[in-house]
């Protein structure tokens, strides 16, 4: 096993109390540096990686105290970083005592961290722990002060930075029922989740669904609701209840596209069609920015529609023609038009000529392709007729193309 003396982390001079001033984005790309180098070590030799793991973890809030978390950006990389190098120490192959001298370090920086930035820790305790054994000696070593801060007696209940650590540690260590018993009072959902969980683990999928379903509040993340309880239906065999009940708004992503693209990898078995369909259904007044899923899925005559419905991107249109001239000409030629009927009603973001040239080339040149060349100008020529013949584009494309 690799000794933490035998080897120099980049990272630790770099992460020292007040080390970062209240700019957060060099923080920001150093926590993302140090979790790439912590992985990086951690491919070579797990126990290393391990190693440089809790060294990180113990140094990340203090460094980071001063820092501007306002905007969310700090906060999120460090949690993406929690979640990482929790499970490279999980995975690490050590004995017994070095978990635990890991496992204490840790705790260590739990109770210390103010901010808090890694308070998310807890809800991997039990995995760090790696066995039953482990976890229920932590579980032991916790419950009493998470009993007294769950009490139902509002004089003695309180925060306590071990509650999901307690949680985590009796989950692996299968202590259901003690969970439960923990979390009769009414707590918020970072607790309630337990107790989901521990139902689903003693095999009671729908008593956890109902469990959680009561949870939802003003106060309760409605998506992480909606992802525990899909998630029971699917590894219950219960797929089409899965999606029907959940599926659509507990996969939600940062882009249409790629809520599209998880929905359809989680669910083959469902027509594309459909799927976008649902998606459309369930999103009113958003029908255009499924275009690029519905072109991703072949249904280009049903991209085109949404696209026509309201404001759609002109670059995304744009790109379209330019991609799809030569394999989808006809395809092609309707973006491009719509593109264009977009940019002359004034739509898009910073718009220049070249966005312009560019919608208009590619346009015509699946047009050409086609076969429609003319007829394709004549469509173009209305949409400037029909549009104020003061605005930037109509007069661009009458100036330099003649239209």
């Amino acid at each position: 096993m690799t000794t933490k003396g035998e080897y120099r982390w980049q990272f630790a001079a770099r992460f020292r109390r007040h080390a970062y001033g209240w700019k957060s984005q060099p923080a920001v790309m150093r926590v993302k540096e140090a979790v790439g180098e912590i992985r990086t070590a951690a491919r070579r030799d797990p126990v290393l990686g391990a190693q440089g793991a809790v060294a990180f973890l113990e140094r990340v809030s203090p460094a980071l105290e001063l820092v501007d978390s306002s905007s969310g950006a700090i906060g999120t990389a460090v949690r993406n970083a929690v979640r990482d190098l929790a499970a490279i120490i999980a995975r690490a192959p050590v004995d017994a005592a070095t978990r635990q001298a890991w496992l204490d370090r840790l705790w260590a920086a739990v109770e210390a961290d103010e901010i808090p930035y890694i308070e998310s820790l807890g809800d991997y305790w039990g995995d760090l722990c790696a066995t039953k054994e482990i976890a229920s000696a932590w579980a032991d070593r916790t419950i009493a002060a998470t009993r007294l801060a769950l009490s139902p007696n509002r004089n003695v209940r309180g925060f306590y930075q071990g509650t999901t650590v307690c949680l985590s540690a009796l989950y692996s260590a299968e202590r259901y029922e003690e969970i439960l018993d923990v979390l009769k009072i009414d707590t918020i959902w970072a607790y309630k989740r337990w107790a989901v969980l521990a139902l689903r683990a003693m095999g009671k999928r729908a008593e956890a669904i109902r469990y959680a379903e009561a949870c939802r509040s003003p106060w309760t993340p409605e998506r992480e609701v909606d992802a525990i309880c899909e998630e029971i239906l699917h590894s219950s065999g219960f797929v089409e209840e899965a999606y029907q009940r959940y599926g659509l708004r507990a996969n939600q992503r940062s882009t249409y596209l790629s809520t599209y693209r998880t929905i359809a990898k989680k669910y083959p078995h469902k027509d594309s069609r459909e799927l976008l369909a649902d998606l459309v259904a369930a999103t009113p007044g958003a029908e255009p920015k499924w275009f690029a899923a519905a072109k991703e899925a072949g249904l280009y005559d049903e991209a085109l529609a949404l696209a026509a419905l309201g404001p759609c991107d002109p670059r995304t249109l744009t790109r379209a023609a330019r991609d799809f001239a030569d394999v989808q000409p006809a395809f092609a030629v309707g973006a491009g038009v719509l593109a264009l009927r977009w940019l002359v009603a004034g739509y898009g973001y910073d718009v220049t000529s070249i966005d312009v040239r560019e919608a208009y080339d590619n346009t015509v040149r699946a047009a050409d392709i086609l076969g429609e060349g003319a007829a394709t100008r004549e469509q173009i020529r209305g949409l400037i007729a029909e549009a104020d013949s003061n605005g930037f584009v109509a007069k661009l494309l009458g100036a330099e193309f003649g239209l």
